[in-house]
């Protein structure tokens, strides 16, 4: 290889540059909205409260569709196709079923008067999960792209990039699930 070859190798791809760029916006408003809470549930007027258990069936849901989505990303590699065709509608499946069982779950909390503007403790439950499900939401149409191409006859383009940005998207979606409800767990 020549060394202007080997140069490029070595360069980051635009689209996963600006999808870190894009993450790092994404760490730094829910680390706001973290720091927010604290700051606020210090106040007399803060009410605690307890997540629906169905959180965490959707937790569940959000890891195996990360699994589902790495195993397509291999299959891919591989080249694979009919196997990383699978994979990508359970993954797709998979992250439906997770907004729907959020839905339950704020479902859940509005019955017992838990609403938007009820306290701000559940003003910040509200943006904080709600934000995070138009991430899953923002995946979710990106993984209908993926399906889109990997079901398209025309398209016969073996390019890693976009499977790759887009593992790495919901990777980080599912591990920012996880610290969400952690936190929201853990500081009330």
């Amino acid at each position: 290889m020549s060394i202007v070859a080997i140069e490029q190798k070595k360069r980051i791809h635009p689209h996963k540059f600006t999808l870190w760029v894009a993450l790092a916006s994404i760490t730094m408003m829910f680390a706001g909205f973290t720091s927010a809470y604290i700051i606020k549930r210090n106040q007399v007027n803060w009410v605690t409260f307890n997540l629906p258990v169905v959180f965490w069936y959707s937790t569940a849901v959000i890891i195996l569709s990360s699994v589902t989505l790495w195993l397509a990303q291999n299959a891919f590699k591989n080249r694979e196709m009919l196997k990383y065709r699978k994979l990508v509608v359970v993954t797709l499946l998979l992250g439906i079923l997770f907004i729907c069982l959020q839905a339950v779950g704020f479902k859940q909390l509005w019955e017992k008067g838990m609403t938007l503007t009820a306290n701000v403790s559940f003003s910040f439950l509200y943006i904080i999960v709600g934000l995070h499900a138009l991430h899953i939401l923002g995946g979710i149409i990106a993984l209908i792209i993926l399906f889109a191409k990997a079901f398209s006859t025309r398209i016969r383009n073996y390019n890693i990039v976009p499977v790759e940005v887009m593992s790495t998207y919901w990777h980080f979606v599912d591990f920012l699930w996880i610290y969400l409800l952690i936190f929201l767990i853990l500081i009330r």
